[in-house]
């Protein structure tokens, strides 16, 4: 219990001291260490990928499920790790209306027998479309959500630690200069007549300590710059990893193109066979 009482006091501290040192760096108070440009060049065209990612991702989940109520049903099955639920399509749904219809009206008349045959069509439409989405969902939407859900939290993890690493560093920093002048001003030599002797012991004291001082935060910053550099190249082989992202998702926009081109090229199929039955009925009357 102890042990666990002094370890939250010790984040507190260290997340205090952080706050403080962004603080007054935002208000140009403190020095801040910047990140060399390719790691910089690195973290902006992660950003970039991420943004974009995330806009086409939304836009066609929109593009293959318009129903934006339908959507959030399917997320939060996804979230609960269940199935989703098997809907019809708006295609399907036509085509078994104009068949109900037909059945109505009198599938013999002109009427519902054109109904029956439209309503067959339209159904041969949804079941295309249901592939379509199917695969889509499968070769285009889940590679982009993987990125969204698995590598970019990965990188957003580290992304936050390195800045922590960062900022201990800069407090690192900012401490050893406090105490190299608190040192200078000890160690300057004083005015034998304007001080006492018994001053000169403790300004003799005073350099001691804030000797001691000094190579305390010297061995400090030697830690905090090795844990920095060691994070920034943690973070650089992540952020390096984003070439392979493109690559990967370049190839999941060509299936999905595919997938695309085959959907329109057999609803084309089905609405020719509709028109030319359409023609041969018209011929008949």
């Amino acid at each position: 219990m102890d042990f666990n009482v002094k370890k939250l006091a010790s984040d507190a501290g260290v997340f205090f001291t952080r706050a403080v040192q962004f603080t007054e760096e935002k208000l140009g108070q403190a020095e801040k260490t910047e990140l060399d440009v390719h790691l910089e060049n690195l973290l902006a065209r992660a950003d970039c990928t991420k943004n974009w990612t995330e806009k086409i991702f939304r836009q066609t989940e929109v593009l293959l499920q318009p129903n934006p109520s339908a959507r959030i049903e399917e997320f939060f099955y996804e979230k609960l790790d269940r199935k989703v639920p098997s809907r019809a399509t708006n295609g399907e749904l036509l085509g078994q209306y104009m068949l109900d219809a037909a059945k109505d009206f009198g599938p013999s008349t002109p009427y519902g027998s054109t109904l029956i045959k439209v309503g067959e069509s339209q159904r041969k439409l949804g079941g295309t479309e249901r592939e379509f989405i199917q695969s889509s969902a499968i070769s285009f939407l889940t590679p982009l959500r993987n990125f969204l859900e698995g590598d970019w939290r990965t990188i957003s993890k580290e992304r936050r630690l390195l800045e922590n690493r960062r900022l201990d560093l800069d407090i690192c920093k900012a401490r050893l200069k406090k105490a190299k002048v608190a040192e200078a001003k000890a160690s300057a030599t004083p005015d034998f007549q304007e001080t006492r002797p018994r001053n000169y012991v403790l300004s003799a004291s005073a350099s001691a300590l804030w000797s001691e001082e000094v190579d305390k935060a010297e061995m400090e910053l030697r830690v905090a710059q090795t844990e920095f550099d060691r994070q920034a190249e943690v973070t650089r082989l992540l952020l390096e990893g984003i070439s392979s992202t493109h690559v990967h998702h370049l190839r999941c926009l060509h299936e999905f193109v595919e997938a695309q081109a085959a959907y329109y090229a057999q609803c084309h199929l089905h609405m020719l066979e509709l028109q030319k039955e359409l023609s041969s009925s018209d011929e008949d009357v």
